[in-house]
């Protein structure tokens, strides 16, 4: 077995085990509490969140409010994009939600008032009170952040940052490119969503045009230097796509200051480019209800407490996912997953009388730079002494080399994480 392989499944094994400490739990404890929980947002963090609390706290009454009736996974759409993957094994329904006895609202949530523990619906749908919320908000869209991408320009020159008629929109937009046409995509700076997903989605991008429109080239406009895994990825675009894919950072004039829908126009300091698709991913936030329930600082993402990630902000409110200030944990479905986790036996613990503790945290993010390939990285964190760190000498990259069948190993191993953590979030 290579160290990646080894390494790799390290890192989920640590993932999964932070529920550990909920071993602590008496059945006694569980029994008598019967408090009101309710998640708002349905994603790996929030689908993920309300399952282990209805798991942990049996007898208490779990409520999930999420708008939409099926989710769209954003991890493997970009094998959407690169043609690789059908949109139907990116969608999950809450049925498994429903049958655990959770009670699954698909409505809006309008606004959440810490002061009175209630959160309002949209649509005259009422309110729903809580003693404990997990507030799972995913990312909304700066737009105007870059000049000239508003809400309508994302029509034209798709984010797809957000997976569903994004997704669909982009891999239409690529499938009626002529060959011989320019994509261009452009990065925005940290924080996002996700850090490797833009590298990932370009090679899928790349190894489609190779394939079917090979006089076709991928431009990368970065508004950084540095990036994920970019060892790792730069050696993969020069084995694989050295005449299809060029990558140009900051230094480079890489920035992209604006754009220009109407005319299909994107621009940088120094340079004016006319592509044939443009996938435009800009800076982002915190979902919107984030900033309603006051969570939210000037960054316009959410300060945690790391022992638990209950709100620096507001009272009773736990914040977990893409929205958080979580770093050096990315911005990840697997952050997501296990922050849902921990959150739940840290709330578990808190009702059931006992302590918040310390733990471990992991990450391991995969990405896919050929169908059949991929490279990942892992992360190890304590939250020990009120703070994030990552623990020194755990973790790590991909080999650089290794050769064919080691990057097959983790396109495996990619797959089979996605299905144990469809399976825990929605399954």
């Amino acid at each position: 077995m290579s160290d990646t392989v080894r390494l790799s499944r390290r890192g989920l094994l640590a993932g999964l085990a932070g529920t550990a400490a909920l071993s602590h739990l008496t059945p006694r404890a569980i029994a008598q509490t019967k408090a009101k929980l309710v998640v708002v947002g349905g994603g790996f963090g929030g689908a993920t969140a309300a399952k282990f609390l209805k798991h942990f706290l049996p007898n208490a009454s779990v409520t999930l409010i999420e708008p939409n009736e099926r989710y769209v996974a954003c991890p493997f759409s970009n094998l959407v994009i690169g043609g690789l993957r059908t949109m139907r094994e990116q969608t999950f329904t809450y049925d498994a939600l429903k049958a655990a006895g959770i009670d699954v609202i698909h409505q809006t949530a309008r606004n959440i008032d810490a002061e009175t523990r209630t959160v309002t619906l949209a649509e005259g749908g009422g309110e729903v009170g809580y003693d404990k919320l997990i507030l799972s908000p995913g990312v909304d869209i700066r737009w105007q952040a870059l000049e000239g991408y508003e809400e309508p320009a994302a029509e034209i020159m798709p984010h797809a940052w957000k997976a569903g008629a994004q997704t669909r929109l982009l891999r239409r937009q690529l499938e009626a490119m002529e060959d011989g046409g320019l994509v261009i995509m452009s990065v925005p700076t940290a924080p996002f969503r996700c850090p490797p997903g833009p590298y990932e989605r370009a090679s899928l991008i790349a190894h489609y045009l190779k394939t079917e429109k090979p006089n076709s080239k991928l431009l990368i406009l970065d508004a950084k230097d540095t990036f994920s895994k970019q060892r790792l990825f730069v050696a993969e675009w020069a084995a694989r796509y050295p005449d299809h894919l060029e990558w140009r950072g900051a230094s480079d004039f890489g920035r992209v200051v604006s754009v220009d829908p109407s005319t299909m126009t994107v621009s940088t300091d120094f340079e004016d480019f006319t592509p044939s698709v443009a996938n435009i991913i800009p800076p982002q936030r915190a979902g919107e209800i984030a900033g309603r329930a006051g969570v939210t600082d000037q960054t316009g993402w959410c300060p945690i407490d790391p022992l638990d990630f209950s709100s620096t902000l507001q009272p009773d409110i736990h914040v977990i996912g893409d929205a958080t200030i979580a770093a050096p944990m990315p911005k990840s479905a697997f952050s997501a997953n296990l922050q849902a986790k921990f959150a739940a036996m840290q709330i578990a613990r808190a009702l059931s009388g006992l302590d918040v503790e310390p733990t471990v945290l992991a990450n391991t993010c995969y990405s896919y730079v050929a169908p059949d390939a991929a490279i990942s990285i892992t992360g190890v964190y304590s939250n020990a002494e009120g703070k994030l760190t990552s623990i020194e000498g755990a973790g790590g990259l991909s080999p650089d080399g290794g050769g064919d069948r080691v990057r097959a190993a983790e396109a495996a191993q990619a797959e089979a994480w996605f299905r144990t953590v469809t399976e825990e979030a929605f399954g």
